[in-house]
């Protein structure tokens, strides 16, 4: 039989997106152009002519202005998933705030559609080292699984020597959950992503695939992601600097087309539907995720630490 993998919409708007978060203010995004509904609606469109069910890790912003899309997204029988309130990065926020954005979105979610929310994906998968400690409030708000850690080494995110396949948080004395790392392949020794985002768009789409083959010949699942701004390449442009314009804006009229190749060729379910699917994960860290982890993993983490200190210090 096929493998099952995990098919997963954060859905946020063009202006959340975090290599934004120092070009446009938080205070802006009730005046900006938003297109997340409409191109929601396009990917709804699409799963349901392929028939296929998706995790949408819903941001609460978008839900609280938007309620329709998330009753949209129930009635075709996708799960519902947090993705925060306000996107913030974990490692941007403190233990209370993290616990109060995401509490505010499940409520939010789950008083909008009726049922209750699982899962959780971080902002821009910023559960790294230095951030931990937000599996313990996950457990705390009762949810079952994360998705937000990347087995990479990158500027915003990533623990690189993270599982690459879902695994066990324990939280001592609180509970556990499951945690689903985005998807990568080794190549020479480096996870490599296939986790679709931007990988999808600026990858040749035969690497792409060939890394779902790989990893699905090892009978494993993999877990891939795309917002819906990533199929509408006439989202509003601003000046962010070539680097940025080229991640952030790069082969959007591609995205569309390779998803649907994806759905063609892979099965594909909900992030509940695949985590059913498994064998119990092993747990990891083996010292659970406390003070005594942070302490046997810091040394890596030090590259968010830098980019949290430039955040605060550009906001001042």
């Amino acid at each position: 039989m096929d493998v099952l993998n995990a098919l997963t919409v954060d859905v946020e708007d063009w202006f959340h997106v975090s290599l934004f978060r120092h070009h446009i203010k938080r205070s802006e995004w009730d005046t900006l152009q938003s297109t997340v509904v409409v191109n929601t609606i396009r990917i709804l469109n699409l799963f349901d002519r392929y028939n296929v069910k998706a995790t949408f890790f819903i941001l609460g912003w978008v839900a609280e202005r938007y309620p329709e899309l998330v009753i949209a997204i129930k009635e075709q029988g996708h799960e519902i998933a947090s993705h925060g309130y306000g996107h913030q990065m974990v490692y941007e926020q403190s233990r209370a705030e993290f616990y109060h954005d995401v509490k505010k979105s499940i409520t939010l979610l789950e008083e909008i559609s009726g049922e209750k929310v699982y899962g959780y994906r971080a902002p821009s998968y910023s559960i790294t080292r230095v951030s931990m400690w937000a599996w313990e409030k996950l457990v705390e708000l009762g949810l079952e699984y994360d998705s937000s850690v990347f087995p990479i080494k990158h500027d915003l995110y990533g623990i690189a020597d993270a599982p690459r396949f879902p695994f066990r948080v324990r939280v001592q004395g609180k509970g556990e959950l499951i945690e689903f790392p985005i998807s990568t392949v080794p190549i020479f020794g480096k996870n490599i992503p296939i986790a679709g985002g931007g990988y999808l768009r600026h990858y040749p789409f035969w690497f792409f695939s060939n890394g779902i083959k790989r990893v699905n010949a090892e009978n494993k699942p993999t877990i891939i992601y795309f917002h819906p701004w990533e199929i509408d390449p006439q989202i509003p442009r601003i000046n962010v600097g070539l680097l940025k314009r080229i991640r952030h804006y790069g082969n959007l009229a591609l995205m569309e087309e390779r998803v649907i190749k994806l759905l063609e060729r892979y099965r594909f379910g909900t992030v509940k539907q695949v985590l059913q699917t498994l064998p119990p994960p092993q747990a990891w860290p083996r010292v659970g995720p406390g003070p005594q982890a942070l302490k046997n993993h810091e040394n890596n983490g030090m590259l968010h630490v830098h980019q949290q200190r430039k955040s605060k210090s550009e906001n001042r």
